[in-house]
């Protein structure tokens, strides 16, 4: 199998290509470029950091361009994580209002510093929806690793499963090729490492 990592200079690649390593992915290749896109079996938005600025890295090096091939034409199967599932959204309010890739309909928003401690950090429970794919055989609120300022909101059905940090936000959804989880499964051990076989596995 042909996984491409999404690189634009603002992903946690050491643990997650540790982690593909570990599944006996075949092949792994770290690239902004739309031929290696075009040839991947599956695609994966890594992220850490400021929204406007990735997306911004994203639109400058065409990025959004390939992924708009590879993705929304081919339905090369995607996987965003954490700040790379918001990129996959509508907007975000991070750094004043930015558009996102707009792959699922999704707005990203703060959560309330006046009423819960921000970051959001640690283990956290997830409330499973069971007709995801991606977390095939997952038990309910199973523990995942979550580090995020910013959640996602969508009105959407898009197979979401949920966290409760404040208010329930989305910590995972998938549509047809393209999914996304707010937490990192690469930092997740056993409970990761099943959603990233599901990922390879299932679409």
């Amino acid at each position: 199998m042909n996984v491409v990592i999404v690189d634009y200079g603002m992903g946690n690649i050491r643990s997650l290509v540790t982690t593909l390593n570990y599944l006996n992915v075949q092949s792994i290749i770290l690239s902004n470029k739309i031929e290696d896109f075009e040839k991947a079996d599956r695609i994966i938005l890594p992220g850490v950091g400021n929204f406007g600025k990735a997306i911004h890295q994203i639109k400058e090096n065409r990025i959004d361009i390939a992924l708009n091939k590879s993705v929304l034409e081919q339905k090369i199967p995607i996987l965003g994580i954490c700040l790379g599932m918001q990129l996959l959204g509508n907007s975000s309010s991070e750094s004043g209002y930015n558009n996102g890739l707009s792959f699922i309909n999704g707005e990203v928003r703060e959560f309330d510093r006046s009423k819960v401690k921000v970051p959001h950090v640690g283990f956290n429970q997830v409330k499973v929806n069971f007709n995801s794919k991606l977390f095939d055989g997952i038990k309910d609120n199973s523990d995942f690793y979550f580090t995020h300022s910013f959640r996602m909101h969508s009105n959407d059905n898009i197979n979401q499963s949920i966290c409760n940090y404040q208010n329930d936000f989305i910590a995972g959804f998938e549509k047809a090729n393209i999914c996304g989880v707010q937490f990192h499964p690469e930092l997740s051990q056993f409970n990761g490492l099943h959603l990233f076989r599901n990922f390879l596995n299932n679409f």
